[in-house]
């Protein structure tokens, strides 16, 4: 059995879905509160667009991992672990993500002067994946 793709295909395939579930519940959060507010729609659509960052990590882990387990400069079955341990870390953190968006949409429609302010823990919850991103650029 060949493995050369699992690794990569995990990273990607992890990361996909963690974004997708994590812009699902912000943007459940963001039709809610566009119902019942007349204007600033727009911020709350940016908001919850925020965890589809992490897919983007893992696109590009994808394709640099890859490109190393071709080159040989890693094992394909390191790629698994790489792609498996990452790919978590971008499922979770997107998933979280989504969860501080949609508080962050909420209370930003009760009071609009604190939207800038909910981006504070959106960050933080990111740079979880851009760790787990950064690390795993390392390995490669």
């Amino acid at each position: 059995m060949n493995f050369d793709v699992v690794g990569p295909a995990l990273v990607l395939g992890l990361a996909c879905i963690g974004s997708s579930i994590g812009c699902g519940i912000a943007g459940m959060a963001s039709h809610a509160v566009m119902a019942r507010i007349d204007e600033g729609h727009g911020k709350m659509i940016g908001m919850s667009a925020m965890p589809s960052s992490q897919s983007i990590y893992g696109f590009i882990l994808m394709l640099l991992m890859h490109g190393a387990i071709k080159d040989g400069s890693l094992a394909p079955m390191g790629g698994v672990g790489i792609g498996l341990s990452v790919g978590l870390a971008l499922l979770i953190s997107s998933i979280y993500q989504g969860k501080c968006c949609a508080t962050g949409i909420q209370a930003s429609a009760k009071q609009p002067a604190i939207y800038g302010k909910c981006f504070a823990a959106v960050g933080i919850v990111e740079s979880f994946s851009l760790f787990a991103f950064v690390f795993a650029l390392l390995l490669l």
